[in-house]
């Protein structure tokens, strides 16, 4: 199992999909390629990687690197959520589609990446995934340019945008019908 390393006092917190061959072999989040490029996307914003928290969604490496079935994704939610819970970060990095979509299930990471938005008391911040970004170099670029929004988010939080009041009662609904 691969439950995540970092600092538990950080204000970031980042979250990926699963883990893959060399995570699992380690026992340590982003240690092959992806890790790599995550570094390296770190260090471009003066981040160590020991001053933030690295996670997955599903804490052990699915068979033949498949994606994650949505079993999966339930069964490790409880420790997701504590994860959560005890870090209690700013900012939830997501990276990829599948722990956007743990959040937000209607998102689109191709629509939505870069664009932070509060999630109840955390600001959510979807990024590519860096495996997506070493496939890809349109996506690599997106990815940088997303990560440079990181600091600013901290020192800027977005503003938080209040829904208009929901008509709940009976009387009101059908008086705006008529």
């Amino acid at each position: 199992m691969v439950f995540g390393e970092g600092n538990s006092n950080t204000d970031v917190l980042f979250i990926g999909e699963a883990p893959g061959y060399h995570e699992d072999q380690q026992m340590r989040p982003f240690v092959g390629q992806a890790g790599k490029l995550l570094d390296k996307l770190l260090l471009a914003i003066a981040w160590p990687r020991g001053n933030i928290y690295i996670t997955n969604i599903v804490k052990r490496r699915p068979p033949a690197n498949r994606d994650p079935l949505p079993e999966e994704i339930e069964a490790y939610k409880p420790y997701l959520k504590r994860q959560i819970e005890i870090i209690n970060p700013k900012v939830i990095a997501t990276l990829g589609r599948f722990s956007l979509n743990y959040f937000l299930p209607l998102a689109k990471i191709s629509r939505d990446h870069g664009v932070a938005q509060y999630y109840g008391e955390y600001i959510l911040m979807p990024l590519y995934h860096p495996a997506a970004a070493l496939r890809a170099g349109a996506v690599l670029k997106e990815l940088e340019s997303d990560f440079k929004k990181l600091p600013e988010i901290l020192k800027n939080p977005p503003e938080r945008k209040t829904l208009p009041k929901l008509e709940t009662k009976k009387e009101d609904i059908q008086n705006k019908l008529f």
